[in-house]
């Protein structure tokens, strides 16, 4: 095994990450960059001092993780779990317990708790766990002042609702920083949380893509774990197939991305099962606007991305819908009957329930019916992500940009795709449309 490799094997085995996940190139730089700091002659030398010294370790890893997230990141997860953690407390008097995990600088834990307390439950009705395995994460989250880079879109009223400008950045306020407990914790630790309870709804999103099979599984055993039996797990948008894979069964939460135990809801009764309130009159899954976000009228503007906040304002969309953030009131009325019309949302609503190859296929006739869209495009990108096949799903991100160069979200797929291969230069040039593309909208 050469040196290197023995790096690539120990981070494997300590983190769970699959070094072409983020490049080896960043795995040689990490190693090379602490032979530097601690004088290693050599990175045999290195080596040595790394399985001598846990503390040694920690600062390798420190170097390896991938601290990218903002605010309200997939915004329709933080919606639903508003929703349901306000139902809850109409229906129980017993506190929510919420689990971040990986938590990185805090922007998903204090968007959870943003998300609750604007949707009206009470401070006192939940409480949020956020661990991470990198302490420089957890000691940036515990400050709480973040720059420009962590609030991105367009719907940025929390910001001035819960967060107070100083210089050039802004500091949350108590109010939501004394709702997050932070702790550092690998996913990986056998006995990580071993003596907490069971957690209702667990976020752990965007960190499966950095495994392998194996340790994707093993990641998976633990959440189920840590899981109460009537819990949720909220996952990426790249991540369903891996839940699919595990045997979780999809919430059928439109674009919350979230699933649960096999037990607690069968395929068959996942929605008569979720606790959402909703009226005598049957809401649709795929309201009026993200309907005409996925088949836009000829010479209508596209529509722009929104990572909003969570107010239950919005009704549901299915989980793999483009267009994933858009804030839809929810007095949008649609009917069963005409969301069932339109191929491209019965498409998602099929991806949504786990027949991804049957989303894909009637994606693929309704471009061959009537032509291309970034729409359908997008779609088939989020399915064939979904399942694993990743370089489909490039081909089919690179499409929607051709057809719409400001596809904000097909461009922070497409990112995450480049760098999971090793293309880090592509995935910053990518990341960097995506800034330029939500600054534009902002003004």
């Amino acid at each position: 095994m050469s040196e290197l490799a023995q790096f690539e094997t120990l981070l494997k085995q300590t983190m769970g990450l699959n070094a072409k996940s983020v490049g080896l190139a960043m795995i040689e730089r990490a190693v090379r960059d602490r032979c530097a700091v601690n004088g290693a002659l050599d990175i045999a030398a290195y080596w040595r001092q790394v399985k001598e010294s846990p503390a040694e370790l920690q600062e390798l890893i420190e170097l390896v993780v991938v601290p990218e997230t903002w605010f309200f990141r997939n915004g329709e997860a933080f919606k639903a779990l508003a929703r349901l953690a306000l139902s809850h407390t109409l229906r129980s008097d017993r506190r929510l317990r919420i689990l971040s995990l990986p938590c990185s600088t805090g922007e998903e834990p204090y968007s959870m708790a943003m998300a609750l307390l604007d949707a009206g439950v009470s401070s006192t009705r939940f409480h949020i766990d956020a661990l991470d395995i990198s302490a420089c994460c957890i000691a940036m989250a515990q400050r709480a002042t973040y720059g420009m880079n962590s609030f991105r879109g367009k719907d940025l009223e929390f910001r001035d609702r819960h967060f107070v400008a100083v210089g050039e950045r802004y500091a949350l306020a108590e109010t939501v920083r004394s709702k997050v407990r932070f702790r550092r914790g690998n996913l990986f630790e056998p006995a990580l949380l071993a003596d907490e309870s069971g957690y209702d709804f667990i976020f752990c999103r965007n960190v499966l893509i950095y495994f392998g099979d194996a340790e994707q599984a093993q990641a998976v055993s633990v959440l189920n774990r840590l899981l109460s039996e009537t819990g949720m797990l909220f996952v990426g948008p790249s991540e369903g197939g891996v839940l699919f894979r595990e045997k979780m069964v999809s919430a059928n939460l439109p674009l919350a991305f979230a699933f649960r135990k096999t037990a607690a809801a069968p395929p068959s009764q996942t929605n008569s099962a979720l606790p959402v309130s909703r009226s005598a009159e049957s809401k649709p899954d795929v309201p009026a606007r993200a309907r005409s976000a996925w088949t836009p009228r000829p010479g209508a503007a596209p529509a722009r991305p929104v990572y909003g906040q969570g107010q239950g304002q919005a009704q549901g969309r299915a989980s793999l819908a483009p267009r994933r953030s858009d804030v839809v009131p929810a007095s949008a009325p649609v009917s069963r009957e005409s969301s069932d019309n339109d191929p491209i949302a019965v498409a998602a609503r099929l991806a949504d329930q786990g027949q991804l190859r049957e989303a894909a296929q009637l994606c693929k006739r309704h471009v061959q019916d009537h032509g291309p869209t970034a729409a359908a495009f997008y779609l088939l990108g989020l399915v064939s992500d979904a399942a694993g096949h990743h370089r489909e799903a490039r081909e089919h991100y690179r499409k929607t940009l051709y057809l719409d160069p400001d596809h904000t979200e097909a461009l922070v797929h497409l990112a995450a795709l480049l760098e999971m291969h090793g293309d880090t230069a592509g995935a910053r040039q990518m990341n960097d449309r995506a800034r330029r593309s939500t600054t534009r909208h902002l003004n």
